[in-house]
């Protein structure tokens, strides 16, 4: 099992995320824990405000929605009783077993996943501190439910993975040492990987330090609809001695190639592929202001994603290919949708990755809140009442202005410098 966690402070925007996948078909809520209804019982606006009414009792922490995905090995069938309950001990682990939250299971990948919502601020106005929660607690939690619920280990699968080096540039380039190099490169790729175009299978190759080259417009290769195979080196330049394709006893050329691009175009597969890609996008950016370009590639290398970028002579991107090692699938950003295309991705991610840091240097010296309230206090799900008698239904009603806020939470108020007289 694999443990991914995002914070924000757009609630609204993750709660929407996941309700949407709900309306096209591609999840089911299917747990709401410390709700005073089911989550088939409620509404959008019911789910929303449960969480909403814990975050008024804490208005100073502005990161206050903790947004976790548990994914699972595509081996493992569990049922939605058993996402619930392995969704449950999480929370637990981690030490948010009081907080609401809701639990969605998602079938738009390749794996087997569940999201959660919920909070860090607890029912008396303090937080839960998320410093290096990723690391410690959710971690040491991850571990601990693999073995009581038998899931596969996620560091057994992460050691099958990857198992394919790059052409190593360290070796006297003479052709047949390159032919072998190359040869065991486009073995693995063209019997592994999923491509459609020259550019997904290039994307492909250079991952591995090896470029396929059907020549300019109006060479003699491209007349010939010939293809040589060339090695990289660490910039992706060119180096040692092209391979034509008909050298090759499995003969990767072109001709042959088109006949593959079309039979893995027409893999009903594909579809499903591309939304395990599309999904790790849109969780890393969805409802988050933040997300340079950078980041977003880093977060979806650490998915299994590895992001192609094409630049042109002034540096300026004008194409994008994702390459999916966990599905083996390659896919031009636009063939996903506009949103997923260089131009789309762009306009998503802050173009100053130092924009978030200068933000965060107005605010040094700012409490984020770490008081605990008093009175009003409640809880849902282990049988207590609640103080002045409030209905669990008042749960799920919106917060209404100048309602109640914990006397610590408050702004402590100026006090006014009394004047004085020198009595003259």
């Amino acid at each position: 099992m694999v443990a991914v966690i995002h914070t924000s402070s757009r609630l609204r925007a993750v709660l929407q995320y996941n309700e949407k996948k709900l309306e096209q078909g591609y999840a089911e809520c299917i747990s709401a824990i410390n709700y005073p209804k089911d989550a088939d019982a409620m509404s959008f606006d019911q789910k929303l405000t449960r969480i909403q009414r814990q975050l008024a009792l804490n208005k100073r922490t502005k990161v206050n929605t903790v947004h976790v995905s548990l994914n699972f090995d595509p081996s493992e069938k569990l049922s939605k009783e058993q996402f619930a309950e392995i969704s449950k001990a999480y929370l637990k682990g981690i030490g948010f077993e009081k907080q609401p939250a809701l639990v969605y299971e998602h079938r738009d990948a390749g794996h087997p996943h569940v999201h959660i919502v919920t909070t860090n601020i607890k029912a008396d106005g303090s937080r839960i501190s998320l410093h290096n929660l990723g690391k410690n607690q959710s971690e040491k939690t991850r571990k601990a439910i693999e073995i009581d619920f038998g899931l596969v280990k996620a560091q057994d699968r992460k050691a099958q993975e990857f198992n394919l080096k790059p052409v190593s540039i360290k070796v006297e380039y003479g052709k047949s040492e390159t032919k072998k190099a190359i040869a065991n490169v486009l073995d693995k790729v063209l019997n592994e990987y999923k491509f459609t175009t020259m550019g997904e299978l290039n994307a492909a190759l250079n991952h591995y330090n090896v470029a396929a080259d059907i020549g300019s417009e109006g060479s003699r290769i491209r007349k010939n609809d010939g293809i040589l195979y060339r090695v990289l080196d660490k910039g992706g330049n060119r180096i040692g001695v092209p391979i034509k394709a008909s050298d090759f006893h499995f003969k990767p050329t072109h001709r042959n190639l088109k006949v593959r691009f079309l039979y893995n175009e027409m893999n009903p597969n594909r579809t499903k592929d591309s939304l395990r890609v599309k999904n790790s996008i849109d969780f890393t950016l969805y409802g988050k202001q933040n997300v340079s370009l950078p980041r977003l590639i880093n977060l979806l290398q650490k998915d299994g994603i590895d992001t192609v970028m094409r630049k042109n002579e002034e540096g300026k991107l004008y194409g994008i290919t994702y390459l999916d090692h966990r599905t083996k699938c390659v896919f031009n950003g636009s063939a996903l949708g506009k949103q997923y295309s260089a131009k789309g991705i762009t306009e998503r991610c802050i173009e100053d990755p130092f924009s978030l840091h200068q933000q965060k240097s107005q605010r040094i010296g700012m409490d984020v809140g770490q008081s605990a309230g008093a009175g009003n206090v409640y809880q849902v799900g282990n049988g207590s009442s609640m103080e002045n008698d409030k209905s669990l239904d008042s749960l799920l009603s919106p917060v209404k202005d100048g309602e109640y806020v914990p006397h610590k939470l408050k702004k402590p108020k100026r006090k006014k410098q009394k004047g004085f007289s020198m009595g003259f």
